[in-house]
């Protein structure tokens, strides 16, 4: 017999049904036993009597969490006896076989609430168990529905989906690398990628024109609640594009995917508000405001854009000698370009804290959930941006050089964004936290309970990969 979903029994009342899943609560009533029985797709309660002995008897041995077949016949429940709390809460089963595939023992943590009073550490170090919940696992249905409903839209826009690579080059992007040993060459290193920004406009020069993936990056950042050292992020680009082509597709795609997959919220403004990180700034105190009319409606999304942002900023403050003697660093990424009236202070040097970029950050309800920009497409103006930041040409050519070769060759105009997949499914699920939109995240602190990771490695690995441990400072 095939085997049926428990969320399909409100629709199969009279039918025989067979159900595998895990005992969500046994309960005891005088000569009745009672089981909700839990899969994937929802709750379901059985019933059983003292009528069959055999069967009475496996239910008596019964315990929350033991993983079982039910076979039996789905009954209307009398109307009194409702449940409106549950899909199924209309019907019941009426056991005719149970089959006990695995008992549990007792789990650890408590797993008939939604999770929030559990401490981080006792939730991640039992992650397999936290998932039960259904809070949890509705959200990991709920991403694999976005991410699903991401990758139909953009290839029906003409987008391909390729993969770039994990191991790559460390280059100065604004976060810190992780970096991977070389066995095979020693005393080289791979970096884990903190986003595809330089693949992706590489295959814009190879002429992709229109690129998406669902992507793997790493940063290797102090610890913050609200970030994970891998994350995932929608990562797109696109060539022979303005910047208003870049918003108004990914403005699109927002508005479908809320249409879509949450009829029930509410899109505040659209098209949504344009507003200058200058402006920002002084009416909000955050380029990050957050436009709710009602922040007590849970389903209100107040999305906004942010754009006009200063490409440079000073690492320190005026010295002696004037501007040139400034320090300067980028605001978002080096690979920006600037807004065409500001191209020809960029490329001669000068009023450099003047100079306004190309990006665009897309907000949600005060969080950041994107940015991107137009990008330097002429190899001399990327140039011109690292030397702004005191690179020298060796340097460059070190860090940048395949890079400044590339475009050379005639790359198009092009730009584009990314998008904090985990932080938007955060925020429209309405979860406080990433953590609870991520099958198996990290803790605040970035280590991984479960796994105990990071870890030592035993010696005769670390003298293969050419490494030394100093005994003083347990440093590298």
């Amino acid at each position: 017999m095939k085997r049926n979903f428990i969320l399909e029994t409100q629709n199969l009342v009279g039918k025989e049904v067979n159900l595998y899943g895990w005992i969500n609560i046994r309960r005891d009533h005088g000569k009745l036993i009672f089981i909700d029985l839990r899969d994937r797709s929802g709750v379901v309660q059985a019933v059983f009597t003292p009528s069959d002995k055999e069967l009475w008897k496996s239910a008596d041995k019964l315990r929350s969490e033991w993983v079982v077949r039910l076979q039996g016949k789905v009954k209307a429940r009398p109307k009194k006896m409702f449940n409106s709390d549950i899909p199924t809460g209309e019907v019941e089963i009426e056991p005719m076989e149970l089959e006990i595939l695995n008992e549990a023992e007792t789990p650890p943590i408590a797993l008939d609430t939604d999770g929030y009073e559990i401490g981080e550490e006792s939730r991640m170090i039992y992650r397999y168990l936290d998932l039960r919940r259904p809070r949890l696992l509705k959200n990991l249905s709920k991403r694999h529905k976005i991410v699903l409903f991401i990758r139909n839209w953009l290839s029906e826009k003409g987008f391909l989906e390729i993969e770039t690579p994990i191991l790559t080059k460390s280059t100065p992007e604004g976060a810190r690398d992780y970096v991977v040993p070389s066995r095979l060459y020693a005393g080289k290193f791979y970096a884990l990628p903190q986003s595809p920004q330089q693949y992706k406009q590489l295959l814009m020069a190879a002429g992709v024109e229109k690129y998406f993936q669902i992507a793997r990056c790493f940063r290797d950042e102090d610890t913050r609640g609200d970030r994970q050292p891998e994350f995932t992020q929608l990562d797109l680009e696109m060539s022979f594009v303005e910047r208003d082509d870049v918003m108004d597709l990914n403005e699109k795609l927002l508005i479908e995917l809320v249409k879509t997959a949450y009829p029930e919220k509410k899109i505040q403004d659209v098209p949504f508000p344009r507003i200058s990180y200058k402006e920002a700034m002084g009416k909000y105190n955050t380029d990050r405001p957050d436009l709710r009319k009602d922040k007590n409606d849970p389903n209100l999304l107040a999305f906004c854009w942010v754009v006009d942002f200063p490409f440079f900023s000073a690492e320190s403050g005026p010295v002696s000698g004037g501007e040139d003697k400034v320090k300067w660093t980028f605001t978002h990424n080096p690979f920006s370009a600037p807004k065409p009236e500001y191209v020809e202070d960029l490329m001669a040097g000068k009023s450099i804290g003047e100079i306004l970029t190309t990006q665009y950050d897309i907000v949600l309800n005060g969080l950041e959930i994107g940015g991107g920009s137009i990008r330097n497409h002429r190899p001399e103006a990327l140039e011109a941006v690292f030397k702004v930041m005191g690179f020298t040409e060796d340097r460059i050519e070190e860090n940048f050089g395949h890079m400044i070769q590339a475009l050379k060759y005639g790359a198009p105009p092009h730009g584009g964004i990314a998008w904090g997949l985990d932080r938007l499914v955060s925020v429209l699920q309405g979860e406080p936290n990433i953590r609870e939109v991520i099958a198996f995240p990290k803790t605040g602190d970035a280590r991984d309970l479960m796994m105990d990771s990071p870890s030592e490695l035993e010696s005769e690995q670390l003298e293969e990969l050419h490494i030394k441990i100093s005994k003083r400072t347990g440093a590298y």
